[in-house]
């Protein structure tokens, strides 16, 4: 199966940038859509992006549409989130999800992901 854990989160000024991280051990990295979410205390967990298993094919959430950059190497079994102009309200933890299996196009609900990463906080102070 996958396993997934996210890095890369810590504390940014607004305005400023973070790339999230999110390694992916055993096989099926590859034939696997691949998504970014992230929650805040209290409230449902928020799709933010979304990459079909070869990269070709993206989904934004519109909150984080020409901000944030979604991309993968299937070579290092690494998913990526360049987030730019960070805002206060982008704080929040970051979970990297795997649909097994689910080649394009990328889901965007989260019950089409079946593997979760522990999650990274982010933090955006104004």
């Amino acid at each position: 199966q996958v396993q997934l854990l996210e890095s890369g989160g810590g504390l940014v000024q607004a305005g400023g940038s973070l790339r999230l991280s999110c390694t992916a051990s055993g096989n099926r990295f590859s034939t696997s859509a691949m998504g970014w979410f992230r929650q805040t205390p209290g409230k449902e967990r928020e799709f933010l992006a979304s990459i079909s298993s070869r990269g070709g094919t993206t989904n934004y959430a519109g909150s984080v549409k020409g901000r944030f950059t979604i991309s993968r190497d299937n070579a290092k079994n690494t998913l990526y989130l360049q987030m730019n102009s960070l805002k206060p309200e982008d704080t929040a933890v970051y979970y990297c999800a795997a649909a097994v299996g689910f080649l394009a196009p990328p889901p965007i609900k989260d019950i089409d992901f079946g593997v979760w990463g522990q999650g990274t906080q982010v933090t955006v102070s104004s």
